[in-house]
C-alpha cells in the first residue's frame, strides 16, 4: 500500500490533468456561452474556474504560509480565459511541488488558520486538510461538467480511475 504522500501525489496529478480537459474544452466556447449565468454557485463557468483558483489560492496559502490569499470566494481575479488558464497552470505546478515537498512526518502535522468568513483560529490536522482541498476541487470541477452538459458539451471522462492504471 502507498503511502499518504504517493496519495496525495496522485490527486495533484489528477487535479492537473482534469484542469486541463475543462480549460481545453472552455476555450472551444464563444465568450458569451462561457460567461453566461447558468444557476451554478458561482453563476457561470467563468465564475465557477475563477472560484476553483480562489479557493485553491486560500488553501495554498494555509498550507504554505505563501501566496496570494483572497477575502471573497467569489472574486473574479482574472476576466479572460487565458489569463485564468495561465494562473491555473501556475497554481497547479505550484499544488504539485508543495505534495512532493511534503514528508509522511508532515503529512502526520497540522496546520492553524483563520477561515475567509470568520476571525477564529482553526488548527487541524494536514492529512484531512489536503482530502478536503482535492475533494473541493473535484466538487466544483463537476459543476463546471454540468455546464458544459447545459451547453450539449461530452467533455469526456474526468474521473479519477482514468488516471490509475490498471492492474491485474
Amino acid at each position: 500500500m502507498a503511502g499518504m504522500k504517493e496519495h496525495y501525489a496522485a490527486f495533484a496529478r489528477y487535479n492537473t490533468w482534469a484542469n486541463r480537459r475543462l480549460y481545453d474544452a472552455a476555450a472551444q466556447l464563444s465568450d458569451a456561452d462561457y460567461r453566461a449565468d447558468r444557476g451554478a454557485f458561482f453563476k457561470s463557468m467563468h465564475g465557477t474556474l475563477n472560484h476553483l483558483l480562489t479557493a485553491d489560492w486560500v488553501w495554498m496559502h494555509r498550507f504554505t504560509g505563501e501566496g496570494p490569499s483572497p477575502t471573497r470566494l467569489d472574486a473574479i481575479h482574472h476576466d479572460t480565459l487565458p489569463g485564468l488558464r495561465a494562473a491555473r497552470e501556475a497554481e497547479d505546478r505550484r499544488i504539485i511541488a508543495y505534495i512532493d515537498s511534503l514528508t509522511e512526518q508532515k503529512l502526520a502535522g497540522t496546520i492553524s488558520y483563520r477561515r475567509v468568513s470568520t476571525p477564529e483560529e482553526f488548527v487541524q490536522p494536514l492529512a484531512p486538510a489536503l482530502a478536503h482541498f482535492f475533494n473541493h476541487q473535484t466538487h466544483h470541477r463537476g459543476q463546471v461538467t454540468t455546464l458544459f452538459s447545459q451547453l450539449g458539451i461530452d467533455v469526456g471522462a474526468t474521473d479519477l480511475i482514468v488516471l490509475i492504471p490498471n492492474q491485474p
